[in-house]
């Protein structure tokens, strides 16, 4: 059977575009990736961010959704840690009534946003910590699969729309603790190789041994999330990665920004530090051509015994990041 490849689409507003050229960028991208043959198109969440514009998954699914017909579409993810479970659980039943067998529940830990950012979300509380979060997921899976028991204090509240299959539940994360959750709660996984490649294979070797069968999955499932840019030739994929490797500079430098272009990233001067940074981020990076991409791809989901792939790719242009998808989903023989 052919390696399941999906997208992450983070949404990235370009220097010299806006937040609504992005979003019109996510619906090409997801038309496009159909076509291609791509299984998955999850939106992700981020507040507060000059260079990221899908704050609101839930709504960017919907609009996604409709512009397509096969494609599964699903957050990547929802950052349960702000909300109240049975208003996620009725947000995706609504969706999964509104396109059936078509929606993912994905769920995260992390913030997605700062500090400061997190505590204007939570309003008139303090934001939750971790310690709460295992509660958060039983309480929204209860409400998802509309199996609150009745001794729970939410005993017959359900949530709507009713009489709806339930939406695929995914955790997503970069470190053990994400995967214990998702093994604990008997959800697919999926570990964010693009921000933690030192431990991948531990942790998705430890989200297997501890998986308990849960009535919605019987055996464990896993998706790797990988950073990758290919194009024609391994230069001009290398030429490419540059927006990023300034971009993500920043990021760690704490400087959030939009995405540079191309001139500025080469136009850059680079302390010996920051080059030495940009050495590390890049062991989380696949670049290179088609053949280059599918090898080092394949030999990823090999290693860590990964179902799918789930593909994040960011340009400057969005020409050579549609390219880039065009490129693997060819390579892979994908067939829409």
């Amino acid at each position: 059977m052919p390696l399941p490849l999906s997208i992450l689409d983070q949404s990235p507003i370009r220097a010299g575009g806006t937040p609504r050229e992005a979003l019109a960028e996510s619906i090409e991208l997801a038309r496009a990736a159909e076509r291609w043959g791509y299984s998955r198109y999850w939106l992700a969440e981020h507040h507060s961010s000059p260079g990221l514009a899908g704050a609101a998954p839930e709504i960017l699914i919907a609009r996604i959704a409709a512009a397509t017909t096969t494609l599964r579409v699903g957050s990547g993810g929802v950052m349960l840690s702000h909300y109240s479970p049975l208003k996620v659980a009725e947000q995706f039943r609504m969706l999964e009534a509104l396109y059936p067998g078509r929606i993912d529940l994905g769920l995260g830990r992390a913030p997605g946003a700062d500090w400061r950012t997190s505590q204007v979300l939570a309003f008139d509380r303090a934001p939750r910590g971790a310690e709460l979060f295992p509660r958060q997921v039983s309480d929204l899976l209860g409400f998802l699969g509309d199996r609150i028991p009745n001794d729970h204090p939410a005993a017959g509240i359900h949530a709507s729309p009713r009489e709806v299959a339930m939406p695929e539940p995914w955790f997503l994360g970069s470190s053990d603790q994400s995967a214990l959750v998702a093994a604990y709660f008997g959800c697919a996984f999926s570990f964010a190789h693009f921000i933690n490649a030192d431990d991948s294979v531990a942790v998705m070797t430890d989200y297997r041994a501890n998986f308990r069968p849960s009535p919605w999955l019987d055996a464990p499932r896993s998706s790797l999330a990988v950073f990758a840019i290919c194009a024609e030739t391994e230069a001009e994929a290398d030429r490419l990665a540059r927006t990023r490797d300034l971009w993500r500079l920043r990021l760690d430098q704490g400087k959030l920004s939009t995405v540079p272009s191309l001139e500025e990233a080469e136009a850059y001067p680079y302390s010996d530090e920051e080059r030495a940074r940009i050495a590390v981020n890049r062991r989380r990076y696949v670049l290179g051509d088609p053949a280059q991409v599918k090898a080092k791809l394949v030999a990823l989901a090999d290693s860590h015994r990964a179902d799918e792939l789930v593909i994040v790719t960011i340009t400057h242009d969005f020409a050579s990041r549609l390219k880039s998808y065009e490129l693997i989903a060819r390579e892979f023989g994908l067939t829409g």
